[in-house]
């Protein structure tokens, strides 16, 4: 492994991936490390900063190795396949690889990731909660008894200590005396203190951030979305957002944002074997309290979450008892004075609004709900697309003749983006004739047609 910097340089590569590297990844570097590692002259040798090198050869040679590394328990063999899986799951937006393993596909390295992420969160518990040492009393006159810590103190002897009947050497005359506590300096094994338990929670970390690069690899997508200790432990995650670990919600929920799409929740309910008892009701709760967490980077990702997992038919009937409470929130979130804050909630209020009428009646009914999203457009936001979903959402409203008496009070609205944007004049164009011709004739339609039926 080695770094190598070079210039950057204009490239017209191929087509980015649906979902890019996330916050701070810079593009193109991928196809330099391809360049100089299997010497490929098509591939354009661009450079946008430091790049690391991986040899091709490096993950087939160390799958089985890394993989029981993970199982060991041992501190330095952790740590070593944590770091080498850190590099080997990186892969840019950009990356040319053509040797770039699906590393979720490697038999029990997933289950090996997760085992460690499990020996955290077994132990992951206030102490108040933990039960109080027992008193042992067998082997208790030796040096060490090897069931706890009572003569943790003591001196330990390499000479034979005479037995109860005989007179007791004293201390001072005992020879070859070394410290009890070389023991539990073991560099290989974690110390079950504070510091054991810290280096643990950093092992934790460190593997769910390996899990979230899998999930940017769309060819572990189907591995990962069927393996239900995965989901369950990426779920049972948020839920402890009070007191987990910042980072490990984070990763834990960027993972299950880029799986969303192709994840079923009915999974919760299958027969395949389960380990911690996700229910789909549990899992929906979870993603109801990120997105009412008061962290931006949360809740901004729980709401781009419900917009990808309701594109999903299947998990419609999960998501559709819990739909006023994730419009209250949304909406909410539309009055922030942030920009991705409000892009999400957008992004969210676009696909739940298309998942049936009722829907659309719910939303038009919210309060602010019609004011917020016109705003969006008038202000206008930054980015055009945000603009134009906030449009097509209140024509989208304004298609149901029961939406009328709410969208009225804002015609004057209408007809001042109308007349001044140019950009989405033919949208509310349309919105303009649906609610001043088209909705009146449907409900006289409507009127006579339960006339003839009375």
């Amino acid at each position: 492994m080695q770094k190598q910097t070079g210039k950057s340089g204009g490239s017209g590569g191929p087509t980015p991936a649906k979902r890019g590297r996330p916050f701070g990844s810079a593009t193109g570097s991928g196809a330099a490390s391809a360049a100089a590692v299997v010497g490929d002259a098509a591939v354009p040798s661009i450079l946008l900063g430091p790049s690391l090198q991986v040899l091709t050869a490096l993950s087939d040679q160390n799958n089985k190795k890394i993989v029981l590394a993970l199982q060991s328990g041992l501190k330095s063999e952790i740590l070593w396949a944590l770091n080498a899986l850190t590099v080997l799951s990186f892969k840019e937006k950009d990356d040319f690889r053509r040797d770039a393993t699906p590393l979720a596909k490697v038999p029990g390295l997933l289950d090996a990731l997760l085992q460690v992420i499990d020996d955290w969160r077994d132990i992951a518990m206030p102490k108040d909660h933990t039960k109080p040492p027992r008193v042992r009393t067998l082997g208790a006159k030796t040096p060490l008894s090897g069931f706890g810590h009572e003569n943790i103190d003591k001196i330990y002897s390499d000479t034979t200590i005479p037995s109860d009947d005989q007179t007791k050497t004293d201390d001072t005359t005992v020879t070859k005396k070394r410290s009890a506590g070389f023991w539990f300096d073991e560099e290989g094994l974690f110390n079950v203190d504070d510091e054991g338990r810290t280096e643990k929670q950093q092992c934790a970390v460190a593997a769910s951030n390996i899990i979230r690069n899998f999930s940017f690899m769309p060819e572990n997508e189907t591995v990962m979305v069927q393996h239900r200790h995965c989901l369950e432990t990426v779920f049972q995650c948020l839920e402890d957002q009070n007191t987990e670990d910042d980072e490990l919600i984070t990763n834990m929920l960027e993972t299950l944002v880029n799986l969303a799409p192709v994840l079923d929740l009915r999974i919760f309910s299958s027969s395949k074997p389960s380990f911690i008892k996700i229910t789909e009701k549990r899992a929906v709760h979870a993603i109801m309290g990120m997105l009412a967490s008061s962290i931006r980077v949360w809740h901004c990702a729980a709401a781009e979450l419900i917009g990808r997992l309701i594109i999903n038919p299947d998990n419609e009937s999960f998501l559709l008892p819990v739909i006023p409470q994730i419009y209250k929130r949304l909406v909410d979130l539309l009055s922030v004075p942030a920009f991705d804050a409000q892009a999400a909630a957008i992004s969210a209020l676009y696909n739940v609004s298309e998942v049936n009428m009722d829907c659309r009646l719910k939303l038009a009914s919210e309060r602010w709900a019609v004011d917020r999203l016109l705003k969006v457009v008038k202000t206008p936001h930054p980015v055009p697309e945000v603009c134009r979903k906030a449009s097509m959402i209140v024509e989208s409203l304004v298609s149901e003749p029961q939406n009328r008496m709410h969208l009225l009070v804002h015609e004057n609205t209408f007809a001042e983006i109308f007349t001044s944007d140019g950009k989405y004049s033919d949208t509310f164009a349309r919105i303009l004739y649906e609610l001043t011709a088209r909705p009146s004739n449907k409900v006289t339609s409507g009127q006579a047609v339960w006339g003839n039926i009375n």
